[in-house]
C-alpha cells in the first residue's frame, strides 16, 4: 500500500498540471450531470416488510381516499365565538371548496358534512379540516403545497376578525434542512487552528481547499443520482458534515507530515512522495474504515437509511482519493513555502558557514542554500504534551480507574434516549406548521396531531357498517385512546378503517403503548370478528421506524465492534491494543449519547443549543453516529498509537515508546479533533432538527474520543500493561494480514533503494534469505544475486526447500526474514508487483511438458521465468523442448531460475551455470554466520552466495 503510495504521490507531483486540471473538467462533468439530471430531495420515510407500510401499501388499492399524505388546517373562532356563526360557516365552507379544487386534493372534510364531518373541539371554537391528497407525501409536488397555502390564507382573510385559519399537518411536519452561515464558523475556526498548527498560511488553505472540493464533488454526484431513485433531505447536509471534517482532517496529516520532512531537509518531490506513501497509508485505513462502517448501515434493512451511508460513504471516498492525487499537486505548486523556517541557532550556524566559505574563497550565497536544508529546525519535544504523558502514566491503574468513571457517569443519562420521527413540534415555533401543531394540540389536545389509522379486510361480513362499529366501539374502550371520530367501510364495502386519536402526541411513549395494545388485540378480533386488522397511519410508521432501527442497532454494534477488533489486530499486531481501543471507542459512543440525552431528553442547555422542544430524537441518530464514530476513532487510534508501536519496535522500551510516540502526533491529532469538534459544533445552533442531535453526538464523541479515550486512557493502559500489550501469539501473526499503515514498508524500500549495490539491475538478489513455517526453518540463510537475463540452478535434497525458494522469489511465499529483491522491487513489501514480472511454472502440474507452457508465459514478457520440479520431465525429448524453450528465455533476456530435486537440471542451462544448493545439510554449514547478518542491511554475503 505505502509503495503504492508512494508512487501515486510522485506521479502527482509530476504530473500537477494535469492532476489539477482533470480535478477542474470533473468538477464541470459531474456539476453539469447535476443541474441536468436532479430531481430533489425526498422527506418521505418508508419501510418495507413493516406492518405500518405494509398496509398502506393495501390501502393505496382499496382505500385511496386515506392512504395517501395529508394535511391539516385548523379554523379558530374568535374568543366567544363558534365554528357554527354563520360567518364561520360561510368562510369555512368557501375555503373548504376552494382546497378541494386544488390538484391532487383527494378530500376536503368539513365540520358541517354529516357523513363525514370535520372533528370539532369540545367548546365548538375550533374545528380540524382534514386534506386528504392522492399520492403519498414525496410526489406531492411543491405547486400543490404553494396552493394549498394560498387558499389557507385566503381562508384566513375571509374569516371574522379574531379568528384565525392555520395549515400544516404532515405534509408540513419536516421541511428541506438548509445550510446557514453559521455552519461557516465552523470552517474559520478551522482555519485558524490550522495556521497555529502548520504556522503558514499557504499550508492552512490546502486542507480546506481538498475538502471542499470533496465536498463540491460528492454534492454533484449525489444530485445527480436523484434519477436514479429518492434521495432522503437529510443524506446532503450530512455528507457535508463529514466530507468537511475528514477532508480537512486527512489533508492535514499529509501536510503536517510533508513539513515535518521538509524540516529535516528532505527535498519538495521527495518529502511529498514520502508523506503520501506513509500519512497517506493512514487516511486510507481511515477512510476505509468510515466508509465500511457508513455502508454497514444497510444491516438496519431500511432502504433510506442505506441510501444515506451510501452517500456519506462516497463523501469520504471521494475525500480520500482528492487527498491523495489533487493535495500532493498542490503542494507541489506550494514548493519551498511549505519549507519550516529555520531557528536561530541554525541561522547563526549558516552564517559562520558563509563566513567559512569566504575565508576559504568559496560561494557563500551556494553555501546558505546549502546550509538552509542541512540546518534544519531542532526537533524539540512539546513541554505541555511531554508533562501531559507523564502525568496520566504517572500512576496508570489511578488514571484508568478515573476515566471508566467518568465515562460511567457520563454515559448513564443515554438509558433515557427515546427515539422517533420528527413532527411539526420540534420546527422553530414561528413555523405554520409548527404553529398549527401547537393550536391542534391547544383545542384538540396532543393526539390529533398524530391520529392512528386500523384498518383490514372485512369482505366476509355481511353488515360491514355494524361490524365497523362494533370494532370502533371496543378500540374506543382501551387505555390510552382519546376518541374514535370515524369507523366506516369503504365503498365496495371489502375494507374498513377507525381512525383512533390517542391521548398522546405522536412522538410520546403513551403513544407507543397504544400502537402495542392494539397490535396485542390481533388474535382477539381475529377470533371475535373475523377481521384481520392492522395499525398504520404516519404515526405508527414513526414507531415502526424507530423500533427496526433498534432492532437493528445491536447486530450493528457487533459488526462495528467486531471490525474494529480484526483490523487494529492486523495494524498493531496485539491483542491488548485493539481491545483498548474497542473498550475506549464504546466509552466514545456511551458519552456521545449521554449528552444527547440530557440536552434533547432533560432538556439541559437546551435554549442555549437552539433545541425547540425536548423530547424523542430523530429514530436514525445512534447508528448513524455509531458508524461515523468508529471511523474517526480509529482515525486518532491509528496515528497516536502507530507512532508508539514504531517507537516500541525500534528498540525503544513499551514506557518510552509511549512518552516519545505521544509527544510526536499528540499535537497533529488534538488539531484535526479541534478541527473536527468545530464543524460539527456547527451544525448545532441552527441547525436542521434531524441533523442537530447526530452534530452535537458527534462532536461530543470525538472530544471525548481524542482528549479523553485517546490522549488519556490509552497511555495509561498501556503503561499498566507494558511489554504484554503488544504481545501477539505467533499462530495469529502468521494467520492476520499484515496492514501497513505508518508506511514502514516504504521506509524499508527507501533504505534498500541501492541495496545490494549502487546501480544494480539484478533479476534476483537476495541476502540472508529465510523462508520459515510453524514447523521451523524451511530455507536459509540464502545469499544470492542472478543478473538479467542470467541463469541459476536450485537445487535440494527435498522438494519443500527448492519450491519455497522459488515461490519466496517470485512472490507466491512470504519471506520471514533476511532481504529479497526481485525485478528491483523489495519482497515481501511488493509482492503483488513482483507477481506480475514472475512467470512461474510447475512442470509437475504440466504433466512432466512443461516446455509449451514455459512458451505461452513468455509471451507476456515477464522479466524473470520460474520452472520447478524440473526432475518430473523424464521424457527426452520433452527435455530437449524444456532447454529450447529456456534458450529462448535467455536471447529474450529473461532470467531463468530452474529448480530441481535431487540433482541440479545442468541439462537444461548453459555448460557453467551456477548451482544455489538450498537443502538442509547445506543451510547447516552457513546459518551460524547469516544469522548474525542484519535482516535489512546485509552486508558481507559469503555463505551459499552465488554469482549467477
Amino acid at each position: 500500500m505505502s509503495s503504492v503510495l508512494y508512487s501515486l504521490g510522485r506521479w502527482a507531483v509530476r504530473a500537477r498540471r494535469l492532476v489539477v486540471a482533470g480535478w477542474v473538467v470533473a468538477l464541470l462533468l459531474v456539476g453539469g450531470a447535476a443541474g441536468l439530471l436532479q430531481q430533489g430531495l425526498d422527506n418521505a420515510v418508508t419501510i418495507p416488510g413493516t406492518e405500518s407500510q405494509n398496509a398502506l401499501d393495501r390501502l393505496a388499492t382499496t382505500f385511496p381516499q386515506v392512504s395517501g399524505a395529508s394535511a391539516q388546517v385548523i379554523v379558530v373562532a374568535p374568543e366567544g365565538g363558534s365554528i357554527k356563526d354563520e360567518p364561520m360557516r360561510a368562510a369555512i365552507t368557501d375555503g373548504v371548496e376552494a382546497l378541494e379544487d386544488v390538484s391532487q386534493v383527494e378530500v376536503v372534510t368539513s365540520p358541517y358534512d354529516e357523513q363525514m364531518p370535520a372533528s370539532i373541539s369540545d367548546d365548538e371554537q375550533a374545528t380540524l379540516l382534514t386534506i386528504q391528497l392522492d399520492g403519498d407525501q414525496g410526489s406531492i409536488t411543491d405547486a400543490t403545497k404553494d396552493a394549498l397555502h394560498e387558499e389557507a390564507d385566503a381562508l384566513a382573510e375571509a374569516l371574522p376578525d379574531g379568528a384565525e385559519a392555520q395549515l400544516g399537518g404532515q405534509l408540513f411536519s419536516s421541511e428541506l434542512p438548509k445550510m446557514t452561515l453559521t455552519e461557516g464558523i465552523g470552517l474559520l475556526v478551522a482555519l485558524v487552528v490550522l495556521v497555529l498548527t502548520l504556522g503558514s498560511l499557504v499550508g492552512a488553505g490546502l486542507p480546506l481547499l481538498n475538502a471542499l472540493l470533496g465536498v463540491v464533488i460528492s454534492m454533484a454526484l449525489l444530485f445527480a443520482a436523484t434519477a436514479l431513485g429518492p434521495i432522503n433531505s437529510t443524506t446532503p447536509l450530512l455528507a457535508v458534515m463529514l466530507g468537511l471534517a475528514v477532508g480537512i482532517d486527512y489533508a492535514l496529516f499529509i501536510v503536517s507530515r510533508h513539513r515535518e520532512q521538509l524540516g529535516k531537509g528532505l527535498g519538495v518531490d521527495e518529502s511529498i512522495a514520502r508523506a503520501t506513501g506513509t500519512a497517506g497509508s493512514a487516511v486510507v485505513f481511515a477512510g476505509l474504515t468510515v466508509m465500511i462502517a457508513l455502508v454497514g448501515l444497510g444491516v438496519a434493512g431500511i432502504p433510506f437509511l442505506t441510501t444515506m451511508g451510501v452517500a456519506a460513504a462516497v463523501t469520504v471516498g471521494i475525500t480520500v482519493l482528492v487527498s491523495l492525487t489533487l493535495l500532493p499537486a498542490l503542494l507541489g505548486f506550494a514548493g519551498e513555502r511549505l519549507r519550516p523556517k529555520p531557528s536561530r541557532r541554525a541561522r547563526r550556524a549558516a552564517a559562520k558557514a558563509d563566513a567559512a566559505a569566504v575565508a576559504a574563497g568559496d560561494e557563500p550565497e551556494v553555501t546558505r542554500r546549502r546550509a538552509d536544508v542541512m540546518t534544519a529546525p531542532e526537533q524539540k519535544p512539546n513541554r505541555f504534551f511531554a508533562g501531559w504523558v507523564r502525568l496520566v502514566t504517572k500512576v496508570p491503574a489511578l488514571t484508568v480507574v478515573l476515566v471508566i468513571v467518568a465515562m460511567g457517569a457520563l454515559s448513564f443519562p443515554a438509558t433515557d434516549l427515546r427515539l422517533a420521527l420528527p413532527d411539526a413540534g420540534v420546527m422553530a415555533k414561528e413555523d405554520p406548521a409548527r404553529v398549527t401543531y401547537d393550536l391542534v394540540s391547544e383545542h384538540f389536545g396532543d393526539g390529533f396531531n398524530g391520529p392512528l389509522i386500523v384498518t383490514g379486510s372485512i369482505v366476509t361480513s355481511t353488515d360491514p357498517v355494524a361490524l365497523m362499529d362494533d370494532l370502533g366501539a371496543e378500540i374506543e374502550g382501551l387505555p390510552g385512546v382519546a376518541d374514535v371520530p370515524l369507523s366506516t367501510p369503504n365503498q365496495t364495502a371489502d375494507t374498513g378503517i377507525i381512525q383512533v386519536i390517542p391521548e398522546g402526541g405522536p412522538t410520546s411513549a403513551a403513544t407507543e403503548d397504544l400502537v402495542r395494545e392494539i397490535r396485542a388485540q390481533h388474535d382477539h378480533f381475529l377470533d371475535e370478528y373475523g377481521v384481520d386488522l392492522s395499525v398504520t397511519g404516519f404515526t405508527a410508521v414513526g414507531i415502526d421506524v424507530s423500533d427496526k432501527l433498534g432492532d437493528a442497532l445491536l447486530p450493528f454494534a457487533l459488526v462495528v465492534v467486531g471490525l474494529s477488533l480484526i483490523l487494529l489486530t492486523m495494524v498493531f499486531r496485539s491483542i491488548a491494543v485493539p481491545l483498548k481501543a474497542t473498550i475506549g471507542y464504546l466509552f466514545s459512543v456511551g458519552a456521545a449519547f449521554g449528552v444527547v440525552s440530557l440536552v434533547f431528553e432533560h432538556g439541559v442547555f437546551a435554549e442555549a443549543l437552539n433545541v425547540t422542544r425536548s423530547g424523542p430524537v430523530i429514530s436514525f441518530m445512534p447508528i448513524v453516529l455509531m458508524g461515523i464514530l468508529f471511523g474517526l476513532a480509529m482515525d486518532y487510534e491509528v496515528f497516536l498509537v502507530s507512532r508508539m508501536r514504531e517507537d516500541y519496535v525500534h528498540g525503544g522500551s513499551a514506557k518510552h515508546a509511549i512518552i516519545t510516540g505521544f509527544q510526536s502526533s499528540a499535537k497533529v491529532v488534538t488539531a484535526a479533533a479541534i478541527i473536527m469538534i468545530a464543524v460539527f459544533v456547527a451544525f448545532v445552533p441552527h441547525g436542521d432538527m434531524n441533523i442537530k442531535p447526530i452534530a452535537l453526538g458527534l462532536a461530543v464523541g470525538v472530544a471525548v474520543d481524542a482528549f479523553i479515550v485517546r490522549m488519556i486512557f490509552v497511555p495509561a493502559v498501556l503503561a499498566l500493561l507494558g511489554e504484554k500489550a503488544w504481545y501477539m501469539p505467533k499462530w495469529l501473526d502468521r494467520v492476520l494480514p499484515s496492514f501497513d499503515v505508518e508506511g514502514e514498508g516504504l521506509a524499508r524500500e527507501l533504505s534498500l533503494t541501492d541495496w545490494p549495490e549502487p546501480g544494480a539491475t539484478d533479476a534476483v538478489a537476495t541476502g540472508g534469505l529465510e523462508i520459515s513455517s510453524r514447523s521451523g526453518l524451511i530455507v536459509g540463510p540464502v545469499s544470492v544475486r542472478v543478473p538479467d537475463g542470467g541463469t541459476l540452478l536450485v537445487r535440494g535434497d527435498a522438494t519443500a526447500p527448492v519450491s519455497a525458494f522459488l515461490l519466496a522469489v517470485s512472490g507466491r511465499l512470504r519471506v520471514t526474514g533476511g532481504v529479497a529483491k526481485t525485478a528491483g522491487l523489495v519482497l515481501p513489501e511488493r509482492a503483488s508487483s513482483v507477481r506480475h514480472n514472475v512467470a512461474v511454472i510447475d512442470s509437475a502440474a504440466e504433466g512432466g511438458h512443461p516446455a509449451e507452457a514455459v512458451r505461452r508465459a513468455l509471451r507476456d514478457k515477464p522479466r524473470v521465468l520460474v520452472v520447478d520440479a524440473t526432475e518430473t520431465v523424464g521424457d527426452l525429448t520433452a527435455r530437449a523442448e524444456l532447454a529450447q524453450a529456456v534458450a529462448g528465455a535467455q536471447r529474450a533476456g529473461v532470467a531463468v531460475l530452474l529448480g530441481s530435486t535431487g540433482s541440479a537440471a545442468t541439462d537444461l542451462a548453459p555448460s557453467g551455470t551456477p548451482v544455489l544448493d538450498v537443502s538442509a545439510g547445506a543451510r547447516a554449514d552457513s546459518s551460524n554466520t547469516e544469522r548474525d547478518q542484519s535482516r535489512d542491511q546485509p552486508t558481507n554475503m559469503t555463505e551459499q552466495e552465488v554469482r549467477a
